[in-house]
């Protein structure tokens, strides 16, 4: 990161660039602003958990797009960014209690076997009544989400403040190269590891290299996709394998199930875990090898 601020200050090309708006930090500040307001506008959604779903995808873009501006956008960007960071967490407990609905929901639309669809609506149900539960407790303490609300505003009527104008076409492109041997890293550590929060962390940065480059693409700056990095393919797979994921961490703690279902969850859902991430990795050989 460090030679990405230095090049951009040091480099004399830099009011020539070829390519790109004249203003590109302005741009990215617009984008960034729509994403916000994407998220206040989600959070007033009548349908509680896909407004949430939704808010913390424009949250996360918002922060992908500063996260361009790395030590250029100025102290408030850090600052801003913590914020976004503790909001999005602070709604996860609403993700996940959805995410896990859905997930099972995804399991038992695939499954032919009687005794494993018993064991997966049952599964199912428990999972609602627990969404059910933590949707009522989180309108009792924030009601309509308000609050939230109330802090995504005053998050867009700070970001004009941010240092916009030191953000060059080349050097948002740069930051994108950062974002792309992060993910490098985090799949060859996933890979090795065979951590779970490793993998989540390589698709967490993958995603984020992603969203950059969508970003850029809508304020005229595209980027070539590292396509060997995360292609829709390994999206959809590290996707299968997260739903595996979360499957068996709602069945270690805190777990809505008997503990007869949360067993035979288990026995089913960590082979196929295995299996999951045994074919990513061959796929991205085969990739590899093809290039």
């Amino acid at each position: 990161m460090g030679s990405r601020r230095a090049m951009d200050k040091a480099s004399p090309s830099r009011t020539q660039e070829p390519a790109g708006p004249a203003s590109p930090g302005a741009a990215l500040c617009a984008y960034t602003r729509g994403e916000i307001d994407a998220a206040h506008e989600a959070l007033a959604d009548p349908d509680l958990h896909e407004g949430v779903h939704l808010a913390r995808k424009a949250i996360r873009r918002a922060r992908a797009a500063l996260a361009l501006g790395d030590g250029l956008l100025g102290p408030g960007a850090g600052l801003l960014d913590r914020e976004l960071r503790a909001l999005n967490r602070g709604l996860s407990t609403l993700r996940d209690a959805h995410a896990l609905v859905e997930v099972l929901d995804r399991l038992l639309k695939r499954e032919r076997k009687d005794d494993v669809r018993q064991v997966l609506t049952r599964a199912c149900e428990a999972a609602v009544a627990a969404r059910s539960r933590v949707g009522a407790a989180a309108i009792q303490t924030d009601p309509g989400l308000g609050a939230r609300r109330a802090l995504l505003a005053v998050f867009r009527a700070a970001l004009p403040a941010l240092d916009w104008h030191r953000l060059t076409s080349a050097g948002l492109r740069m930051g994108v190269a950062d974002s792309d041997l992060r993910t490098r890293e985090a799949q060859a550590r996933a890979r090795h590891s065979g951590d779970d929060e490793d993998w989540h962390r390589w698709r967490r940065r993958a995603r984020r290299a992603s969203q950059q480059r969508r970003a850029l693409e809508l304020i005229g700056l595209p980027v070539a996709a590292a396509s060997e990095l995360f292609d829709k393919r390994t999206a959809e797979q590290l996707g299968r394998a997260q739903d595996l994921a979360l499957l068996l961490d709602h069945c270690r703690r805190d777990s809505p199930f008997s503990k007869q279902d949360r067993q035979a969850l288990r026995e089913r859902a960590e082979p196929a875990l295995r299996r999951a991430r045994r074919r990513i990795a061959r796929n991205l050989d085969v990739a590899c090898q093809a290039d």
